[in-house]
Order: C-alpha cells, then structure tokens, then sequence
C-alpha cells in the first residue's frame, strides 16, 4: 500500500485538490463547540484535511509517504507532521479529537481493528473521533474480488472495505457513539475530473481506558 500511494503522490501531486472534505468543516464546528485545543489526522496525505484544522487547533498529522509528505510541509507549515505508519504509531502527549478520512476502509479487518485501538490509545479519556469510510451504498460496492466480507478488489491492485451503518457501529462498539451520517463526496484531480463516492461517517467519544481488542 505505501509503495502505491507514494508513486501516487510523487506523479499526481494534489492528487484531489486544495479544497478539503465538507467533513472536515463539519468536524472542525463539532471540535470546536466541545472546547478541543489538539487534534489528531491519521493518514494526512498532503495536508488538504490538516490545514483546515491547523488554523485554530494543535494539529498532528500522521504519513507514511514521503512524497505526500514534501508537499504537506509546504501547503500546511502549521501543522506538525510525523512520518511513519498510523498502525504504529504513539504519540508523546495524546489528543483530544482525532479526524480520520477515507483511510479506514482501505485495511483489511486485522489492520482495521489495530488502527482503531491505536487511535484510542492517543486519544484523552473524553476525547472524540471522527472518521469517513467508505459505504455499501457507493456504486463501487460489490464490484472485483471479494477478499473478506464487504471487502472487494474494485480496481486493479486496489481494495476498500464497504462500510454499512450496522458495521460501522460495531468496530466502534467499544467507545460511545454521538451519530453517524451518509456524505455524498465529490473529488476533482488536479485535470478538473470529477469523481463521487458515497461516504459513510462516525463521531464517537472515547469513554473509558478500554481498547477495541476482542
């Protein structure tokens, strides 16, 4: 997957624009009225999320590209970012809202459960998470090799698991969940073509010390 996404960055740059998610506006509002001062962005790609929270809030970013991560340090100097694997990584003061975009779906289930408890264990006692993924409902759903349940090969060399609501809930069974949502999320490359996929988020709240380990 790193070798993937760091050809994709080196090649296509701001492979999907400046512009960052309407979920990460919708995050920031969240974060912002529960009195949040740090967040935390796994997956940060080349900052187009991370910017929109730098700007008032202590941001990390997490990366294991480098190519990503070159233009991040130029398009978002604000925010501090760590270059390695969100699976393992372990900050030295945890946070108190984590946003993650489209990046829990591209894990098979193993790699799905140890990102989540992983994100716990950065997160305060208290501290929200907010996350997309993508939904069965996306016209991608179903289509290619199936490797796991609700997990498909939709292109060449590519995988995501297909997130319904009841799914979703379950990986975070262990926090509290506030509400999940249905995004309909339109990409443009940097060319101007547009792509839309269907979106499924979670705003949930870490409640106690336990992990998502079963």
């Amino acid at each position: 997957m790193s070798n993937y996404w760091n050809r994709r960055f080196a090649q296509e740059g701001m492979i999907w624009g400046t512009d960052p998610s309407p979920t990460a506006l919708e995050a920031k509002g969240i974060f912002r009225k529960h009195n949040v001062k740090s967040v935390l962005v796994p997956g940060a790609g080349y900052g187009r999320n991370t910017k929109m929270f730098s700007s008032e809030f202590e941001t990390i970013g997490i990366e294991l590209s480098g190519a990503a991560l070159a233009i991040a340090a130029e398009w978002d100097p604000a925010c501090f970012f760590i270059s390695g694997s969100v699976l393992d990584c372990n900050l030295e003061t945890k946070v108190d809202a984590i946003y993650c975009y489209d990046l829990l779906h591209l894990f098979l289930i193993e790699d799905r459960r140890r990102l989540l408890t992983n994100c716990l264990e950065q997160l305060h006692s208290g501290g929200l998470l907010y996350f997309t993924s993508f939904s069965d409902e996306d016209p991608n759903y179903g289509c290619g090799a199936c490797l796991e349940p609700a997990t498909y090969e939709y292109k060449a060399g590519k995988y995501a698991h297909f997130f319904s609501e009841a799914d979703l809930k379950q990986h975070f069974e262990h926090t509290e969940i506030i509400k999940t949502g249905t995004h309909m999320e339109t990409l443009r490359d940097p060319q101007g073509a547009a792509r839309q996929y269907v979106l499924r988020s979670i705003l949930a709240r870490k409640s106690n010390e336990l992990s998502l380990t079963r």
